[in-house]
């Protein structure tokens, strides 16, 4: 007899690429990034940025200011996770068969009302920032 044991492989966020992933989500080029960042960057430095697997605090604080976005968000989103859970869940909009009738407690509903109404604040807020940034940037351009 073979026993075969696995361990879970330890998943390493990659930070720039979540900065990269939200920048994306909210329409901010890398430019307008650079822009916000401050005279000491330039679209390329926010390419290498991106790149990078782990990202200083300040750094990340930095940007957490500019896109209006937490720093727990860039250290801990794993997308792969994220889409192995979606992927998992559902099937042609619809939960997973996995043979058993789902029961809902009247407090998840609610939890998930609430979580739903969170998600559509929080895209008002993206919008709305991706708004001033824009008048920011138009104002930018027309001053030269």
């Amino acid at each position: 007899m073979v026993l075969i044991i696995f361990e879970p492989m330890e998943q390493k966020i990659h930070e720039g690429r979540n900065i990269k992933r939200f920048r994306e989500m909210l329409g901010i080029k890398q430019e307008a990034l650079a822009y916000e960042l401050g005279e000491d960057w330039n679209q390329k430095k926010i390419s290498l940025l991106e790149q990078k697997e782990t990202v200083e605090t300040p750094l990340l604080q930095q940007i957490s200011q500019v896109l209006h976005i937490p720093v727990e968000a860039f250290k801990n989103f794993d997308e792969e996770q994220a889409i192995n859970v979606i992927s998992n869940t559902f099937n042609d909009g619809s939960f997973l068969n996995t043979g058993h009738t789902p029961t809902f407690n009247v407090n998840p509903i609610d939890k998930l009302i609430q979580l739903h109404d969170e998600k559509i604040a929080l895209y008002e807020r993206m919008l709305k920032e991706k708004d001033e940034m824009m008048a920011r940037l138009e104002k930018l351009i027309g001053g030269k």
